[in-house]
């Protein structure tokens, strides 16, 4: 047998191709020895509330990460988000709201304006409670000012109104909403390696009004409605998005999210990638 000009038996040609695969497997091994000393980061998702269903969350973020090529675990369990339940993960997700229902709820779309054309006479009591003790909003606090990363998404900045300590880590908190409308989010710090790249977008969806509580250099995005319609007495416009650090770690805020449309606009999902970068230290 000839092979590029000179001449190998058939017996040493196949002894030859069959340990090709084998020593590329090793080269491929000794790679990700020497490249990949430290273990991949470890991220966890705390989703899902009253209005927000844990599915759509999940598919959403399952995408965001695989589009990065890292792995991501999901609770629905928020009792149990402690220092020891977010022990060896490098990155804490939130994407729920304050609230919990021990009396029951009529339903996920169950607004007051259509409460008059329904039965009321077996309906729950509803009353919210807040989930969050103080002691897991140190934790999450601690877990950031050790050197990890917390990324709040859209309603998570209710959690502020109910933990001093969540407040604190977060920089922020949630004033309100008008129903589900169009809206324009403006890149106010083009910059920074989360908005670096990245072009203003129209979006249709719940426009959240927050306040912040840090310094304003860090706020990344503001939301607009372009019709004019404002929300209460706070005008057209809000803060959709910010960056900070803390301790060693660090914070992101960004408020659409309450559609998976939303969140895979194409300017928003960049933004959302990029973010996980900059919490885990990987831009």
């Amino acid at each position: 047998m000839r092979l590029f000009g000179g001449r190998i038996s058939r017996r040493a040609f196949m002894a030859r191709a069959g340990s090709a695969p084998l020593a590329g497997l090793a080269m491929a091994a000794g790679r990700r020895a020497s490249a990949g000393a430290a273990p991949p980061p470890r991220s966890l998702a705390l989703i899902g509330d009253r209005y927000h269903n844990a599915d759509f969350i999940r598919v959403a973020l399952s995408r965001l990460f695989k589009s990065l090529d890292l792995g991501i675990e999901f609770t629905i369990n928020h009792e149990a988000i402690s220092a020891e339940r977010l022990k060896g993960y490098q990155l804490f997700l939130c994407f729920r709201d304050g609230m919990i229902w021990p009396g029951g709820y009529l339903g996920p779309d169950s607004y007051p304006y259509t409460r008059e054309l329904e039965n009321s006479q077996d309906w729950p009591k509803e009353k919210p409670e807040g989930w969050i003790q103080e002691a897991q909003g140190k934790a999450i606090k601690e877990f950031v000012l050790a050197g990890n990363g917390f990324y709040a998404f859209h309603n998570s900045s209710h959690i502020s109104l109910y933990s001093k300590d969540y407040r604190e880590m977060m920089g922020g908190a949630y004033i309100g909403h008008p129903p589900l409308r169009p809206f324009k989010v403006r890149v106010t710090n083009p910059g920074h390696p989360i908005t670096r790249g990245v072009s203003d977008f129209m979006v249709t969806d719940e426009q959240h009004y927050v306040t912040y509580d840090q310094d304003p250099a860090n706020i990344l995005l503001r939301s607009e409605n372009l019709d004019g319609l404002g929300y209460e007495n706070l005008g057209t416009q809000a803060i959709a998005g910010w960056a900070h650090e803390l301790g060693k770690g660090r914070v992101v805020f960004t408020a659409p999210g309450h559609t998976l449309h939303a969140l895979w606009q194409p300017e928003y999902f960049k933004i959302q990638q990029n973010a996980v970068r900059w919490l885990l230290r990987l831009a």
